[in-house]
């Protein structure tokens, strides 16, 4: 269930809602609490005056649109292009001058393995830079 399905009055047994919230932390974290401490670690170094609520959603949002849209595409040039080009849905909870930081996140975080070894905050930050770029020249 991804956090656009996420509906905050069902009428849901306990077991189903502990089944949904368990795919859900499988989808988002594959490599369990691991992946999220290290993933966490990344976004307080990128934002370190936030807290886990107002970057982990973003995050999760970012990545729930960019796995939609890659899904139709097929490639990752053309999806970030609608991300950082066209995509005005969630506007609210990705602003448009952190757009290309969270997409950025969501790259790497798509190219980690079971080691969850992201790459250092600055080089993410000149990912989100280029992402500007892209932008800025279309």
């Amino acid at each position: 269930m991804a956090l656009g399905e996420y509906h905050l009055f069902t009428w849901k047994s306990k077991a189903t809602q502990q089944k949904e919230q368990e795919d859900y932390e499988a989808w988002a974290f594959p490599f369990g609490e691991k992946q999220r401490e290290a993933l966490q670690t990344l976004l307080f170094e990128i934002y370190p005056k936030e807290s886990v609520p107002t970057t982990l959603i973003p995050f999760l949002t970012c990545k729930e649109l960019y796995e939609g849209i890659l899904k139709k595409t097929g490639s990752r040039e053309e999806a970030v292009d609608v991300m950082i080009n066209k995509q005005k849905k969630y506007k609210q909870i990705i602003k448009k001058k952190t757009m290309a930081t969270y997409l950025a996140v969501v790259l790497a975080d798509a190219d980690i393995d079971e080691q969850c070894d992201y790459p250092a905050a600055e080089a993410v930050l000149e990912k989100a830079r280029e992402i500007e770029e892209v932008r800025r020249s279309d």
